[in-house]
């Protein structure tokens, strides 16, 4: 039994420090694979959309800034603009979507040359734009829009553009390939 748990542990060692590892600098980052499609594209379109477009003030990192930093900006902002006792998920039900064609979208991201679209779509809040079944009423099927953003966007423009839209990367696939498992 005590070889078993050996062998087990080292086999995790090794894989632990395979090509899935990767330094925090240009020539680490630079040998990382990348799917031809990308590295020939050149123009593309990543979007942050969520919940924390509803107040129009800082960024994606709204949330962050005003309860986690308590930076006194974002603080001042919510004094000034909101009722005492508003929440963050209070702006959900806000996030409603109105204008969203995503086939005029898609039409516009091909009219602008851009060759890959980027979504996100769930931001560090955990604000989900489809209809997550594991972010129970915090997605924009069970509040806000009632739509799935995400399978929208990625429908029209599957279906009327050539512009690559997709999620993952190669770095991920290459470790799909890895017998580690999370």
């Amino acid at each position: 039994m005590k070889y078993s748990a050996s062998i087990f542990v080292l086999v995790i060692l090794v894989f632990s420090f395979t090509d899935c590892q990767y330094q925090p600098t240009w020539d680490s980052l630079d040998k990382r694979p990348l799917p031809d499609w990308y590295d020939e594209a050149k123009v593309g379109i990543f979007m942050h959309w969520g919940v924390y477009s509803v107040p129009s003030f800082g960024s994606e990192w709204f949330w962050y800034k005003w309860k986690g930093t308590k930076d006194s900006t974002y603080i001042e902002f919510m004094e000034k603009n909101y009722p005492p006792g508003f929440s963050y998920a209070d702006f959900a039900p806000m996030f409603k979507a109105e204008f969203y064609d995503p086939t005029k979208w898609a039409a516009l991201f091909q009219q602008s040359g851009a060759k890959y679209v980027v979504l996100t779509s769930k931001h560090h809040e955990g604000f989900t734009n489809w209809p997550s079944k594991t972010s129970w009423n915090w997605n924009a099927m069970d509040t806000g829009p009632h739509r799935d953003l995400v399978g929208d966007l990625a429908a029209a423009i599957r279906n009327s553009t050539d512009i690559h839209f997709d999620w993952i990367s190669a770095f991920v696939l290459s470790c799909l390939d890895s017998p580690i498992q999370s």
